[in-house]
């Protein structure tokens, strides 16, 4: 063999062995969890994830569990996920990622939304996160004073506003602070905890009992979920109400102020993205969304008898007449 030919042969082995290598790249399928709070798994995340190249039965495999608004099954059902051998853990809840954390330490977690994660143990910081968790903050919980405030605005003669939602013991000073500073606009919050949907008559009578001028629903999966009845039991007690996600409104909720929760799991699926290219997930900062949303409806509005001042209209994100 001359060494022209020797030469061309090794080129041929060298494209075949570079070919064979970028095959076995490119059928790679990833396996991509997901611990949710209620069916199905986020749209805006799955089609986030999709223009991403990550597309499931294709070129990734999604496991997702969801604890129907139970957080006392985040638990098993994270430890359930820890066993599968998961590229990367999403997680759209402060207790789901408490519950992740607790069941591992070497599979990347990505937060998809969830308040305070550094008071919350989650994280170191939220530019060094370190360990195996990071993602997108929502600052949900730090709204409360602001939603309080628009609530305010909205209905200027309300007092006593009733507070209701579930919470774990790690955010509890953080609510005590956000109820003792509303006082300085002239409010008296009264919190009422839900824990299971089945909960839900006995939190209305509760909130009877308060007699309250005005509710807000905390952020988390259950008041998301009653959204329909929370709204009804509000136009029926005629209590101007906020929540906190943009989807409560159309349901019949007075007003919403919060996060884009599209932009949140867009945001969360760019960390996918990143992770699985080779970043540690202890070496991203946290990120906090941008966008916050004002979403008013005015059709109970005038069911309430309330006239909405300009101002907050000429703010808001979405107005439904």
């Amino acid at each position: 063999m001359n060494r022209r030919t020797f030469i061309a042969n090794v080129a041929v082995v060298c494209l075949v062995a570079s070919g064979t290598t970028a095959a076995q790249k490119a059928a790679r399928i990833w396996r991509i969890g997901y611990l949710g709070n209620s069916r199905p798994m986020d749209p805006a995340f799955v089609q986030a994830l999709q223009q991403l190249g990550y597309v499931d039965g294709t070129t990734a495999i999604f496991e997702s569990r969801f604890s129907d608004a139970r957080d006392d099954r985040l638990p098993a059902l994270a430890a359930e996920l820890a066993k599968l051998e998961l590229d990367v853990l999403v997680v759209p809840s402060g207790p789901g990622t408490i519950a992740a954390k607790g069941a591992t330490s070497t599979i990347p977690i990505v937060m998809a939304g969830v308040s305070d994660p550094v008071g919350r143990g989650l994280v170191t910081s939220l530019a060094r996160p370190g360990g195996n968790i990071t993602g997108v903050a929502n600052l949900l919980l730090e709204l409360n004073v602001k939603r309080l405030e628009i609530l305010k605005q909205a209905a200027p003669k309300i007092i006593r506003v009733a507070s209701v939602g579930t919470w774990e013991a790690t955010v509890d000073a953080a609510l005590t602070e956000q109820e003792a500073t509303a006082r300085n606009i002239g409010l008296v919050v009264r919190r009422i905890a839900i824990n299971a949907p089945t909960d839900f008559d006995n939190v209305a009578a509760a909130i009877v009992r308060e007699q309250p001028d005005a509710m807000m629903l905390l952020p988390g999966p259950l008041t998301f979920r009653l959204r329909k009845e929370f709204a009804e039991f509000a136009l029926a007690r005629r209590l101007p109400t906020i929540g906190w996600h943009s989807g409560q409104v159309p349901a019949g909720l007075l007003m919403t102020y919060g996060p884009s929760s599209d932009g949140v799991f867009r945001d969360a699926a760019r960390y996918v993205d990143r992770i699985l290219k080779g970043a540690m997930p202890g070496d991203l900062p946290v990120e906090q969304p941008t966008k916050i949303e004002l979403v008013i409806n005015l059709r109970t509005a005038k069911a309430l008898g309330l006239t909405i001042p300009q101002s907050l209209i000429q703010r808001a994100d979405e107005v439904i007449q």
